[in-house]
């Protein structure tokens, strides 16, 4: 893993006119509790200081459009970001056109880069427990038509982390008995969660193996990370990929 000042490259064997990056919390100019890079402007942030913080990220990454935003509500639905309007209700986007930029923003849900291995087409994915089990990542290849994919799953809180009740486990396990290994059960009767291992689990079912990333802890990590269960009020780090 790549790590500027400001933003972390994944470190996977992309194409060359592949281009990904996930911003931190720093080098914008939000005050706390947003402080300091944050993108989102559903979160209470002054809008002023959010549009600042993109043009500074939209620099920084010398992006070469404005992304694609998505009003993401945990859901299963995946757009294609060339042909849908502004801000739609969604939690992933995919194109094959240059010059577009694929977004989500989080704060311990889990964000998926993806592209072809020939370099055509690209996707972002924003994945909170209730979007995986919703079928946001088959969804999302399915959209991408795609067979050979490489997938990085950028940060998100960490299996120790990561507390959920049973009926959260209960769930995943009537989709399948492949998700038990994802959860280990808690003295309180609660169950900690690996999310990275429920998002591997169920590209390695779609027949995807090239799959990076997953050793982040935003929760942990407050140095770099967002993190919402850690800070209710807080900003959002956002996750950009993008072809030439």
């Amino acid at each position: 893993m790549n790590i500027a000042e400001h933003w972390l490259t994944p470190d996977w064997p992309a194409p060359a006119n592949i281009h990904a990056a996930t911003t931190l919390r720093t080098g914008g100019v939000s005050e706390p509790p947003y402080s300091s890079l944050n993108p989102a402007l559903h979160v209470g942030d002054l809008d002023s200081a959010v549009m600042e913080n993109r043009r500074i990220i939209k620099n920084m990454l010398s992006l070469p459009a404005e992304p694609f935003w998505l009003n993401q509500i945990h859901s299963s639905i995946a757009v294609d970001a060339a042909i849908t309007d502004y801000l739609p209700s969604a939690d992933a986007s995919y194109t094959s056109k240059p010059g577009i930029v694929c977004a989500v923003m989080t704060a311990d849900c889990l964000p998926l880069l993806l592209c072809a291995a020939d370099g055509a087409r690209i996707a972002a994915i924003h994945a909170g427990w209730r979007g995986l089990l919703a079928g946001i990542i088959r969804h999302t290849v399915k959209a991408l038509a795609k067979t050979n994919l490489l997938v990085w799953l950028g940060p998100a809180i960490g299996p120790a982390s990561f507390e959920v009740g049973s009926e959260v486990r209960e769930a995943f396990l009537a989709k399948s008995n492949g998700f038990a290994n994802a959860f280990s059960r808690q003295d309180n009767g609660k169950w900690l969660a690996d999310i990275y291992l429920l998002a591997r689990h169920e590209l390695t079912a779609l027949g995807i193996s090239q799959i990076y990333g997953g050793d982040f802890c935003t929760l942990t990590d407050q140095a770099r990370f967002y993190s919402f269960r850690r800070d209710p009020k807080t900003g959002r780090m956002v996750s950009l990929i993008w072809r030439d």
